[in-house]
Order: C-alpha cells, then sequence, then structure tokens
C-alpha cells in the first residue's frame, strides 16, 4: 500500500493511532501488570506482539473504509508467532485477546476450527511489515519452578488478564481520554480511619463480658496481621465474635505491613454483601470500596446518569483497581475459570492481595476442588495471603496439604473450645419430630422468634397460621430482593423496639444478616445452618444466661428433607452422636470430615475441572472455553419472573415494550424471583405470565404477588399470553 503509517485505531474524530504507538503502550502497562507476580517479559512479549496481524492490507483497508472493507482476523498472526517461539501460553493470550481464550484443540482440528491448533493452521494476510517498526522482545523465561498443566493454566489466564486490561486500557485513553481511574487514597490512610474506629473500641473499659472477647479477637487480628508474612491462613472465630471487623483489621494492617496492593472480601450471598459494603464505606469513605454485585447501585443506572463517583465505581468494577474490593463468591470463582476479557480482565489485580474469603463453609461442595486449587495458586504464586474467615471452619486442611504440600494453614485465632465456651450466648435443644400445627402453636408462645425452614413453600404454610396481628414475617426468595430489604428494615425495628416479631425464614437469614432474636428454631438440615441460625439467637449478648436463649433443633412430620440435603444431615446426625454438644469446633471438623467422606471425593469436581487441566479432555490440553462453559457455581435450572410492585411497575412495562438494556435488566433485579420449571409452567398454564424470552416472564397481575409471603405457588391453570 505504500503507507508511511499502519493504523491500529481510529476515533471519531478523525484522529488515528499508529500499531507501533498502541504496541508500545499496551506493552508498557502489560509489562507492569505481569511484574507484580515475577512475569514482567511475558506481559512485555505479550504487548508488543498481541496486534502485529494490523500490519496488513486487509486490516488497513478495514479500519479505512468499515463500511465496504470485510472483517479481518488479525489476532491470529501474533498467536503464530508465538508458537513459532514456542511461547504456548503467548499463543493463547493473543489469540483470545478478542474473541475470549481458546481450547487447545486437537492434532486433527483443521484451520475451521476456533482453537489454538486450528488458529495455527490459518492462513492470514501478509503483516511481515511489523518487524520494520517493532523489535521481537527476547523469548521470556519461565516464571514458576515445577510447574504442571494446571499451574500452567492458571499463569496463561492471568497474563491474558495482564494483555486484555492493557489493551483496553491503552485504547481507551486513545479514545475518550483519560478516565477518572486510580486516584484513591493509600491503604495506609485506611488502616488510620479503621483505626480511629477500634482505638475507641480498645481504649474503653468494655461494656460487656462479650464485647471484652470482641475486643481480644481484635487485638489477636491486629498484631497477627502486622507480624505474620504472606501466607494460607484460617479465622475461625464464633458468629457475634466481631470477625468482619477483626478480618478488616488483619487484612489492613498486613496489607500495608507487606507494602501490598489491596484487600478483597470474598462474601457468598448478595442478601449480605450490601450489609459489608456499607459498614466499611461508613468506616474507610465511600470513595476507597467498590462494591462490586449485580445490585450495587452504580449497576442500576445508565451511563449517562451516574454520579462521578459511580462512574468511577463502574470503571473500576472492569479491573479491579480500587483498594478494598467487595464482591460474590460467584463472581470472584467464575471469573477466575473465564475466558471472555470482560471477566478475565481484573485477574491480575489479585495478585499480591489479601483476600478474605468469608462464611468460608459455603464454598461449593461441587467447585470445592477447583476453588482451593485456585486460592493455592494463587498464594504459591501471585503473592496473596488468603484467610479462610467463619464460624464453622471447613475441614480442608487436607485438602490444601494434597494439592499444595508445601503450603501451611495456619488459625489467626486459636481459641478453639475455651473461645466458643466464652462466647456462648445460647444452647442448642433437640425437639425431635414435630408436626407443622405443633410447630406453629410453638412460635405463637413466643413474642420475638425466628424459625429458619428448609423450603420456601414450608415457610410460607407456617407463616398463614401465625397471628395475623402486623408482627409476623415470611422471608424467601419468592419476595423480591426490594421487598426483602424493606422486610428485613421492618424487623430489625421491631426487634429493637421490643414489638411482636414472629419471623419464618428460609436459609437467606442465616449468613451474616444482622439480626438478634431471644429463641430460634431450624428445620434440620447441615451444622453449619444450624449454627448460622443460632447466630441470630442473643447476637449481642443481652441476655447473660445461654440456658434462657434456646436454639430449637426439629423436624417436621410427613416432610422428607430436600434430597440435596441428606448428606448434610448424616453428616449432622454422626457428630451429634459422636461429640454431643454441636456448637464447638471438635464438633464443627467431625461434621465436615464426615461430610466430604459420605459425599466422596469426586463430588468435589464433578465437571472434572482439574482433570480437563491436568490430563486433558478429549484430545483437549488447555480447554478454557470449555471449562468456562462449565464452571458455573449456581447452577440451578430456574427461570425469571419480573414482578410489576411498587418501582418495578413502570420497569416491567418498559420491558414489556420491548425496552431492552443492560440498565434495565439490572434494575428489574431488584423486582425478579427465581423459580423452577414446575411454578413457572404453573403460572403460564394459569394466565399469571407474558413472556419475554425462553427463560424469563412478567407476571401480568398482582393476585399472583403477595407483598408478605411473595410469588404464590399454587396457582390453578388457565390460559397463557404469549409475547
Amino acid at each position: 500500500m505504500g503507507k508511511t503509517e499502519w493504523i491500529a485505531h481510529r476515533a471519531e474524530d478523525g484522529r488515528t493511532q499508529s500499531v507501533k504507538d498502541h504496541s508500545d503502550g499496551t506493552s508498557a502497562l502489560a509489562e507492569a501488570f505481569a511484574a507484580v507476580f515475577g512475569a514482567a517479559e511475558w506481559g512485555r512479549w505479550a504487548g508488543l506482539m498481541h496486534d502485529i496481524g494490523k500490519y496488513s492490507d486487509p486490516f488497513q483497508r478495514r479500519i479505512l473504509d468499515p463500511e465496504r472493507a470485510p472483517r479481518t482476523d488479525h489476532s491470529t498472526a501474533g498467536a503464530q508467532e508465538a508458537l513459532r517461539q514456542g511461547l504456548a501460553p503467548a499463543a493463547y493470550v493473543i489469540a483470545g485477546h478478542h474473541a475470549g481464550l481458546p481450547d487447545g484443540g486437537s492434532r486433527l482440528d483443521t484451520a475451521d476450527d476456533p482453537t489454538l491448533v486450528g488458529r495455527n493452521r490459518k492462513k492470514v494476510p501478509d503483516c511481515d511489515a511489523w518487524r520494520q517498526e517493532i523489535t521481537p522482545p527476547q523469548v521470556p523465561q519461565w516464571p514458576f519452578p515445577n510447574h504442571d498443566n494446571f499451574t500452567d493454566s492458571f499463569f496463561t489466564r492471568m497474563l491474558y488478564s495482564c494483555l486484555v486490561d492493557a489493551d483496553f486500557l491503552d485504547t481507551e485513553t486513545f479514545m475518550r481520554g483519560a478516565q477518572p481511574r486510580s486516584g484513591y487514597e493509600p491503604l495506609s490512610a485506611l488502616l488510620d480511619k479503621l483505626r480511629v474506629k477500634t482505638d475507641g473500641w480498645l481504649n474503653a473499659a468494655p461494656s460487656s463480658q462479650l464485647n471484652r472477647r470482641r475486643n481480644d479477637i481484635l487485638r489477636t487480628c491486629i498484631n497477627c496481621g502486622e507480624q505474620w508474612p504472606k501466607g494460607l491462613y484460617t479465622l475461625t472465630v464464633p458468629t457475634g465474635g466481631g470477625k468482619t471487623t477483626a478480618s478488616l483489621a488483619f487484612a489492613l494492617n498486613h496489607a500495608v505491613e507487606r507494602k501490598m496492593n489491596r484487600v478483597i472480601y470474598v462474601i457468598p450471598y448478595t442478601s449480605i454483601i450490601e450489609q459489608t459494603v456499607k459498614v466499611f464505606q461508613e468506616i474507610l469513605g465511600k470513595e476507597n470500596v467498590l462494591g462490586h454485585y449485580s445490585e450495587a447501585a452504580f449497576r442500576q443506572k445508565g451511563q449517562e446518569d451516574l454520579t462521578p463517583e459511580e462512574y468511577r465505581q463502574l470503571l473500576a468494577a472492569e479491573n479491579w483497581d480500587a483498594p478494598l474490593i467487595v464482591t460474590t463468591a460467584v463472581q470472584f470463582f467464575e471469573s477466575l475459570y473465564a475466558n471472555r476479557s470482560s471477566r478475565c480482565r481484573k485477574l491480575h489485580n489479585i495478585a499480591d492481595s489479601v483476600i478474605i474469603f468469608d462464611e468460608a463453609q459455603t464454598l461449593p461442595l461441587p467447585y470445592l476442588r477447583p476453588c482451593a486449587a485456585a486460592i493455592a495458586q494463587l498464594v504459591e504464586h501471585y503473592g496473596v495471603t488468603a484467610v479462610l474467615c467463619t464460624a464453622t471452619q471447613p475441614a480442608l486442611g487436607p485438602l490444601f496439604s494434597e494439592l499444595a504440600p508445601g503450603l501451611p494453614m495456619r488459625e489467626i485465632c486459636p481459641g478453639g473450645a475455651a473461645l466458643y465456651l466464652a462466647l456462648r450466648r445460647n444452647h442448642v435443644e433437640d425437639l425431635g419430630s414435630l408436626s407443622m400445627e405443633a410447630l406453629a402453636l410453638r412460635l405463637c408462645g413466643h413474642r420475638q422468634v425466628l424459625c429458619v425452614v428448609n423450603r420456601r413453600k414450608t415457610a410460607q404454610q407456617i407463616y398463614a397460621a401465625l397471628p395475623a396481628d402486623g408482627g409476623s414475617f415470611c422471608l424467601t426468595t419468592l419476595l423480591c430482593a426490594a421487598d426483602r430489604r424493606a422486610k428485613l428494615a421492618e424487623i430489625r425495628n421491631r426487634l429493637r423496639n421490643g414489638l411482636p416479631c414472629r419471623v419464618v425464614s428460609t436459609s437467606l437469614i442465616e449468613a451474616g444478616v444482622d439480626v438478634d432474636f431471644p429463641v430460634t428454631y431450624r428445620e434440620e438440615a447441615g451444622l453449619d445452618s444450624l449454627l448460622q441460625t443460632a447466630g441470630r439467637c442473643n447476637r449481642e449478648g443481652g441476655e447473660s444466661d445461654p440456658a434462657r436463649c434456646p436454639v430449637y433443633l426439629f423436624t417436621l412430620e410427613d416432610a422428607a428433607p430436600p434430597k440435596l440435603l441428606e448428606p448434610q444431615i448424616t453428616a449432622l446426625r454422626a457428630a451429634q452422636r459422636e461429640c454431643g454438644k454441636l456448637d464447638l469446633p471438635e464438633a464443627i471438623a467431625y461434621y465436615f470430615q464426615t461430610l466430604y467422606g459420605v459425599k466422596g471425593a469426586e463430588a468435589m469436581d464433578e465437571k472434572k475441572i482439574m482433570d480437563a487441566f491436568r490430563c486433558g479432555r478429549e484430545g483437549v490440553q488447555f480447554p478454557f472455553a470449555a471449562v468456562a462453559r462449565e464452571f458455573v457455581l449456581i447452577d440451578s435450572p430456574t427461570w425469571t419472573v419480573y414482578i410489576p410492585t411498587g418501582e418495578g411497575d413502570e420497569l416491567c412495562k418498559q420491558l414489556q415494550d420491548r425496552q431492552h438494556s443492560r440498565t434495565l435488566y439490572r434494575k428489574l433485579g431488584l423486582y425478579s424471583v427465581q423459580v423452577y420449571r414446575e411454578q413457572y409452567q404453573a403460572l403460564f398454564q394459569a394466565g399469571a405470565l407474558e413472556l419475554i424470552d425462553e427463560r424469563s416472564a412478567v407476571l401480568t397481575s398482582l393476585i399472583w404477588y403477595d407483598r408478605e409471603t411473595g410469588l404464590k405457588s399454587d396457582a390453578q391453570e388457565g390460559q397463557g399470553l404469549f409475547c
């Protein structure tokens, strides 16, 4: 073409960025990102070579005349060059920097297959002109000794993160100018803010025995955070022991002392993440805490409606460059096994961080082995300190010993049984089997009581038998999130003011929901569930005698437990027989050991994720795309029903008018209910649904939705409405 400049990007105002400038800018960023885990040269190599396919006439025709010139592949050329140099990780990340990390493929693949083998056999346009402008960097050395296939695959994904984030940032800067990223206060300043809060507690005379113990735990976490090296730790503190603030104190002290980059909180449930974000923002400042979850305020608005602070949070959610991240376990672990740039872009910013895994016992059993393997990789190779934080510590020592034999696990607060006894605020009583009528009668005899059951329909049935005096509540996921929030606020208010408050709930209230009842009931399930319910009983220690605050364990007559809970119930009964008291560390350890034994080793990796990378699957060595499709932590086959209640009414009308947008769907998340096929079909047959697509619908009338109990589960057949 005889051109004087090879163009990488063209802005709307006609400005152009050369391939050389873009390659240099991307390379510098990727090099800095990868340097955090000792792979600077890999980042530099991938950044320089990722767009050499743009040194071709077909690509230049496309960028100068996009309406008439056909699309052209510009990623394969760099991948092929990486393979010629023997740099398979760089080949994967360059091949996938737009389309996503591909599967490796097999020797039978052809040039038409979207695998790395297929891409290597693809004929690409001549782009040798790159050699005139880009000096091939030195072939980098492997950063980790004694590596295996799984380590290689994990490194490839982390390198991919460095490249795609660097590519996005350099392109963004050219197209839109510098964006309001970074500019946060340093972690040392955040630690100073936390100390203002905690020094008030530590320097004052504790108002109760409970607060004295909380202060002891807090001091221990501060001291260990300052003194201990990076590594893998557990923090086992009974519910109500102040572990949220104590773990934050460990994390900030540790990060500042070790000069680490950020703190990441991984929380299992969206129902409690907002509460944690609010606590942290009140202590550290809203501008320093990123809550990355579906219902965050910055995700509920269109970009044009965001405040400057919300816009910065939106940008920070793309690559996690804020000092403190609070996110969900689903977001965290699915990203670590994802293959798309939008999900993987943030991964390099996990390196050199303190990660607190709150409620660690909720790590999903079908994915427990790959989740633990990811944690081990982060600690061993990426400068991470990981803390498994819970009141019911899962027995993961043997699993980590198997996955990472040289990685010790150490407890931050080794108080054991003495700590649990000192913090005991209630006691467990086994009532055996009760009829639903007898259970409802017992609940009516309490002025304030919480009852947690296993099924949503059971909660609705028991609620119907309680007094209709304004003091009875039903909490299940059949209520949309907006109504659940309102009810929790009302429940807390009634508890504070001593008003009648009888709550029947599913397990959604157990983990991290800050409520305090004088008595609780728990339908038989796992021991962790029982003790989480116990954590809602006399939570603040207002009653000094635990004997006066019972936690009643029961089974329901003529109601077999859900099939999924049978192993947990078996393990609970075994711990009860062996240990007697269920609220001690030895019973918790025995429970989890039994549970893992009952389920078996294969149950910890149902999708064979580890085997896929270690041994190959059907001839595929690194099946990045295949694993990303299978690694789905919440894999229940549910359908979405949007509820036209409150502000959701107008949102549902927009959806029915086909005003589809990502912002609209995010807002609708507060007004949606997830149901199983049978209930979805029953509602459809009753004429209660206007279908939006194959998996979602709008409720046609609020006669099918009760703001007290949620979506009705007893719809009668009628006529459905298609749209």
